[in-house]
C-alpha cells in the first residue's frame, strides 16, 4: 500500500505531499487544477516514459517519491534488496527524477536502479484504469491469471504446470539421449576396447614399481658382482692383502696394550672392538651377497616383456599400473550407464506419453472449470455494467483451444502440441487455453478484445466493473482510476461511487472524479487547489476535513462553495454515500 506520496515541480504542482491510507481516496478540483498530474506522478512511479514537457516551467526536474509499506508485500521488499536498495522499517522509498533536458532517473530504497528496474518492482503495486493508459488487465496473461483467482482454480492451475513441468523435463531427456544415441555407442566401443586391453593385460597393484626395479637389478648382475667382492676383499681379504679387519685389529690391540694406564685409552679400546664385530657381520653379509647374485637372461626377457605390456598401458589410460586400475574401474561403470542407453529412451518414451495423457486430462479439467468460471464472471460484469450507465453491454470471457493439424509424426509430437479428445492443440504451461475479455458495447454488436469494444471512458467503467468482481482475488494493493465516471451522472454516477466504495473494503483505491456523486463516497477526499500570482500558476493537495469536503461538494453541485442550498445538498449527498455504501 502507498503511504504517502510527494511531488514537486511536475506540471502545475510546485510541491506538494499527499498522505494516503486505505480504503477510497478522491482527488477533486477545478478544470486545469491538475488533479491528473497525481496520476502522471504514479506513472513515472511505476517506470512509465518520462516526459520532459511535464516538468514545471522554470524547473531543473520533476521528483516523484512514494513511500509504501512493504509488511504485507515480502516480494517488493526481495526485489528492492535484490536491486541493492534498503527497506527500514517495513517501508521502501521509490522515487523517480526526470530532468528538463529529457535525462530520467530511478531509485528503489535509496539505490539507483535503472527505470526497466523500478517499473518490475512497482507495477505489481498498482494497477492504473485511465483513458490513455496501458491498463493491467488488458494483458492476455493477467486476464488468464484474474480468471483462474475468481474461479479459485490456482490449486487446479498449479497441478496441471507441475504435470507440465515434469513433462517437459522428461522429454528433454529424451531428447538428448536420442540425439547422443550414437555419441554414446561410439564412446562404449572406444571403452569397451580399453576395458578389454587392460583385463588382457592383467595388472596388479604396484607391479610397475616393482618390475622397474627388477630390471634394473638384473641388467646390472656382472657390475653388482663384481663390485660385491671387491668390496668384501677390502674388508676381509682372502689373499693376505691389507683390509680393514686387519687395520681395526691391529688398533685394537694397540689401545687394549695401554688400557690400564688410562681409563680413556680402555673406552676407545671397546669401542674399537664394536666397530671389529660389526666390520665382521657387514664383511660376512657382502660375501654372500656376492655369491647369491646370478645372471637369469630369462627371467630379465620376461620383466621386460612385462613391463613394456605395463608401459602400453599407462600411455593411454594413466601415469602408473594403479591409475590404469582406476581407469578400468570407471569405465566399466560408464560402460554399464551407456549400454543401457535403449533402454533409457524406452522408459523416457513411456514416460512422457504417460505423462501426456495425464496433463491431457489435466487440462481438460482446468478448461472445463475456466468455462464455468467464465461463465459466472461474464455474467457478475455485465450487471455491474447495467448500473454503471452501460445498460446494453455484455462481457463474454472466451475461454478457447489453438486448434492445430495432427503433426507429421504424432509419436513425436513437438513440444508444443498436445492430442486432446482426438484433437491437437497447442498448449502452454498455463493450460490448454486462450482467455480473453470481450466487450459488445451496443445490442447487436460483436464482442471485440476490451481495447477495440470500447472507448476510454466506457474501458474506464469496464475495467471498474472487472476489478469490483474480482475484489479479494486481485493481489494488486492499491488501485488508481482516472476520470472513471467520464460522460456519466445522475444515478450511474451514484453506482460508480458505491463500486468504488465497494472495491475499496479490499484494496486501497484512488480516483480522480468531477463527479460529487462519487466524491460523497470517500473515506479521504483530496482537495488540488489552484493559486496564481498573476505570472505563475501552481496547484497543492489539501487533505479536507468534513467542513472542507461539505464545501467543494457544494462547489462540485452548483459551482457555489458556500451556498447554502448547495451545502445542505452536499450533506444529504453524503449521508446518501454512507447508507449506500454500508
Amino acid at each position: 500500500m502507498i503511504e504517502e506520496l510527494r511531488i514537486s515541480s511536475l506540471g502545475v504542482i510546485d510541491s506538494s505531499t499527499l498522505e494516503l491510507g486505505p480504503g477510497l481516496t478522491v482527488i477533486t478540483g477545478e478544470t486545469g487544477a491538475g488533479k491528473t498530474m497525481v496520476v502522471t506522478a504514479l506513472g513515472l512511479l511505476l517506470g512509465g516514459r518520462a516526459d520532459t514537457g511535464a516538468v514545471r516551467a522554470g524547473a531543473k526536474q520533476a521528483r516523484v517519491e512514494g513511500l509504501v509499506s512493504a509488511d504485507a508485500l515480502p516480494e517488493l521488499a526481495a526485489a528492492v534488496e535484490n536491486a541493492g536498495g534498503a527497506v527500514e522499517d517495513g517501508q521502501v522509498v521509490l522515487a523517480r527524477n526526470v530532468s528538463a533536458e529529457g535525462r530520467s532517473r530511478a531509485f528503489a530504497g535509496g539505490a539507483t536502479v535503472p527505470v526497466a528496474t523500478l517499473a518490475e518492482i512497482a507495477e505489481p503495486l498498482v494497477a492504473v484504469h485511465g483513458q490513455s493508459d496501458q491498463h493491467r488487465l488488458l494483458r492476455p496473461q493477467t486476464q488468464r491469471q484474474a480468471l483462474d483467482r475468481f474461479g479459485a482454480l490456482e490449486d487446479l492451475q498449479a497441478q496441471y504446470s507441475e504435470l507440465h513441468d515434469r513433462l517437459t523435463s522428461t522429454e528433454r531427456e529424451l531428447a538428448e539421449v536420442t540425439a547422443s544415441a550414437r555419441e554414446r555407442a561410439r564412446e562404449a566401443d572406444l571403452l569397451r576396447f580399453g576395458v578389454d586391453e587392460v583385463a588382457a593385460v592383467n595388472p596388479q597393484p604396484g607391479e610397475d614399481l616393482e618390475l622397474a626395479t627388477e630390471e634394473a637389478r638384473l641388467g646390472h648382475v656382472d657390475t653388482l658382482r663384481g663390485a660385491a667382492e671387491q668390496a668384501r676383499e677390502a674388508l676381509s681379504s682372502d689373499h693376505g692383502s691389507p683390509d680393514a679387519l686387519g687395520a681395526v685389529a691391529a688398533a685394537r690391540g694397540l689401545l687394549d696394550g695401554v688400557r690400564d694406564h688410562d681409563p680413556e685409552a680402555a673406552a676407545l679400546a671397546d669401542r674399537v672392538a664394536e666397530v671389529s664385530y660389526l666390520l665382521s657381520d657387514v664383511a660376512a653379509d657382502v660375501a654372500s651377497y656376492a655369491t647369491g647374485i646370478d645372471t637369469d637372461p630369462n627371467r630379465l626377457a620376461a620383466v621386460s616383456e612385462r613391463r613394456a605390456a605395463l608401459i602400453g598401458l599407462t600411455r593411454k589410460y594413466g601415469d602408473t599400473v594403479d591409475e590404469v586400475l582406476a581407469w578400468a574401474e570407471q569405465a566399466s561403470a560408464r560402460l554399464l550407464d551407456l549400454d543401457s542407453t535403449d533402454d533409457r529412451i524406452r522408459e523416457l518414451a513411456a514416460e512422457a506419453a504417460a505423462l501426456r495423457a495425464e496433463l491431457a486430462a489435466t487440462g481438460v479439467k482446468l478448461s472445463e472449470a475456466r468455462a464455468k468460471a467464465a461463465r459466472r464472471l461474464g455474467k457478475a460484469v455485465t450487471e455491474e455494467l447495467a448500473l454503471l450507465a452501460m445498460p446494453h453491454a455484455r462481457l463474454t470471457v472466451a475461454v478457447t483451444r489453438r486448434v492445430v493439424a495432427p503433426p507429421v509424426d504424432a509419436a513425436h509430437p513437438p513440444a508444443d502440441l498436445l492430442k486432446v479428445d482426438d484433437t491437437w492443440v497447442r498448449f502452454s504451461r498455463s493450460g490448454l487455453d486462450d482467455v480473453e475479455l470481450l466487450l459488445a458495447a451496443n445490442t447487436g454488436s460483436e464482442p471485440r478484445p476490451l481495447h477495440k469494444g470500447a472507448s476510454g471512458g466506457e474501458l474506464s467503467r469496464v475495467m471498474l466493473a472487472v476489478e469490483v468482481c474480482l475484489a479479494g482475488t486481485s493481489p494488486v494493493p492499491t488501485f488508481v482510476f482516472d476520470e472513471v465516471d467520464s460522460g456519466v451522472g445522475g444515478a450511474a454516477a451514484v453506482e460508480i461511487g458505491r463500486r468504488l466504495a465497494k472495491l475499496a473494503q479490499s484494496a486501497q483505491v484512488l480516483v480522480v472524479t468531477h463527479l460529487p456523486q462519487v466524491a460523497a463516497f470517500a473515506d479521504r477526499h483530496v482537495l488540488v487547489e489552484k493559486s496564481s500570482d498573476g505570472s505563475v500558476t501552481s496547484s497543492g493537495l489539501v487533505t479536507l476535513d468534513d467542513g472542507g469536503r461539505e464545501r467543494e461538494l457544494s462547489r462540485m453541485l452548483a459551482g457555489l462553495a458556500e451556498s447554502d442550498t448547495a451545502l445542505a445538498h452536499a450533506r444529504e449527498l453524503r449521508e446518501m454515500a454512507r447508507r449506500r455504501a454500508g
